[in-house]
């Protein structure tokens, strides 16, 4: 299985448990890693037969504009049911990082679902 990945996206989004860590947006960094069969994309060099990464990342950008999270395993879990909207998704893993505890490169939580 091929892979295309989105790494690190900067979005900025209201996560958190208090209602106080909710009142302005944090950021977070995004990573979308897609596992698709891209051959026949490859083979005909036609972005019609395989993933348009930049509609993801646009939609990506946009989707926490008019909602809020509690958790970011919540937040994964919704980026990851973008991901599989794309018929060519077999599956997708999705890592967010929350920068939140003094002392700590970031806090992550890491997912894979699969095509049902």
């Amino acid at each position: 299985m091929d892979s295309i990945t989105i790494n690190e996206l900067e979005v900025f989004l209201r996560v958190g448990v208090p209602d106080a860590e909710r009142a302005t947006p944090q950021r977070l960094l995004l990573t979308v890693e897609l596992s698709l069969d891209t051959r026949a994309g490859a083979a005909a060099d036609d972005l019609q037969q395989t993933v348009d990464y930049f509609a993801l990342y646009q939609r990506l950008r946009t989707m926490g504009t008019d909602r809020e999270w509690r958790l970011i395993e919540t937040l994964a879990k919704d980026v990851a049911a973008v991901a599989l909207e794309h018929p060519l998704v077999q599956s997708v893993q999705v890592e967010v990082q929350k920068f939140i505890l003094p002392g700590t490169r970031n806090v992550a939580v890491r997912i894979a679902r699969t095509r049902a």
